[in-house]
């Protein structure tokens, strides 16, 4: 090759390098999000039981929001829409105003087949109730776009033979795909502590039976494992699994409930959403609900606030306003 074709492709070769695209910024600003608090409850309001996902750029929140009316608890499932996190749509009923239903605590919303299937929980309470009543059962309402929803059908969690008025009081339902067979869904609630069952269509499913104690569980796949988030008295539990039978202990999360009067009843309802290998996150997400400064004996159907916060590592937490400790 002549000397005039070397610096050619010597210059072109370096052009190449040079239009390489650099390495995206993440989309959403963490740091400029002013409050850990996300939607602030108040004595007539309370927003609770978060449930997130990320599509097409927008963040979906599906929440319960309680209005209390003439005295009476008014719960709903409602959702909000935001690209930064910080701005968000008012709340937007997806369901009846009906204390003998109460549709509420939607658990997540999975993409199944060519459909989005969001699941949820009624938690009647018609006669002044502290809480939902026996009643209380699972359902699902299915979406094609997740902006039109359909009209919710009961999951038969017990198996298609156990009659729905036999199935007994159940709330707190998440969908989690098997981490080995992805053709298989479980469905984990609260029925005197965590139960699970299992199906491949949704809509047969089959009894497995509780796995431990607590409520409102969230999880997902790290690895070989599933990590499983739930609700104690207080705070956010966490433990491990490879096969939702046998479980250990990894801690409890209570980010900085001590300092916020707004969450110092009780921290609760823990949902993390796994963006860490999205390159406009790069995070993974955690919502939550938080009572105070009276525990939910006193405040919840009112003062309830949903909050943030974020890991590299599912362990180490931050959120709005941490005071981060230098090493």
């Amino acid at each position: 090759m002549k000397l005039p074709q070397l610096l050619i492709a010597f210059l072109l070769g370096l052009a190449t390098v040079q239009a390489a695209p650099p390495t995206p910024e993440p989309k959403v600003n963490l740091g400029g999000i002013p409050s850990p608090i996300l939607f602030k409850g108040d004595a007539t309001t309370a927003y609770r039981d978060p449930a997130v996902v990320y599509h097409d750029g927008i963040f979906r929140m599906f929440y319960s929001y309680i209005k209390i009316e003439e005295g009476k608890p008014y719960w709903f499932t409602a959702v909000s829409r935001s690209a930064n996190l910080m701005n968000w749509t008012p709340p937007r009923l997806l369901t009846p105003r009906d204390l003998n239903l109460n549709f509420s605590s939607p658990g997540n919303v999975i993409r199944f087949g060519d459909e989005w299937v969001l699941c949820l929980q009624t938690y009647p309470r018609p006669n002044g109730e502290k809480y939902g009543n026996d009643t209380a059962r699972l359902w699902v309402m299915r979406s094609t776009d997740l902006e039109s929803w359909s009209a919710p059908e009961v999951l038969r969690v017990k198996g298609p033979d156990v009659p729905v008025e036999k199935m007994g009081r159940m709330i707190d339902p998440f969908l989690l795909q098997d981490k080995d067979d992805p053709g298989k869904w479980w469905c984990l609630y609260k029925q005197n502590g965590i139960r699970i069952s299992w199906s491949r269509d949704l809509r047969t499913w089959t009894d497995v039976g509780p796995i431990l104690g607590g409520e409102n569980p969230c999880g997902l796949v790290d690895g070989s494992e599933y990590v499983l988030f739930y609700s104690p008295d207080n705070g956010i539990g966490v433990k491990r699994s490879n096969d939702l039978k046998t479980f250990r202990n990894t801690g409890k999360i209570v980010l900085g409930q001590k300092e916020w009067p707004w969450a110092k009843g009780r921290l609760t309802a823990g949902f993390v959403l796994d963006l860490h290998a999205e390159k406009e996150i790069g995070k993974y997400l955690m919502f939550f609900h938080g009572s105070g400064p009276q525990d939910e004996r006193t405040m919840f159907d009112n003062d309830c606030s949903i909050g943030i916060a974020w890991s590299d590592n599912l362990t180490d937490w931050s959120w709005p306003g941490k005071k981060e400790i230098a090493h």
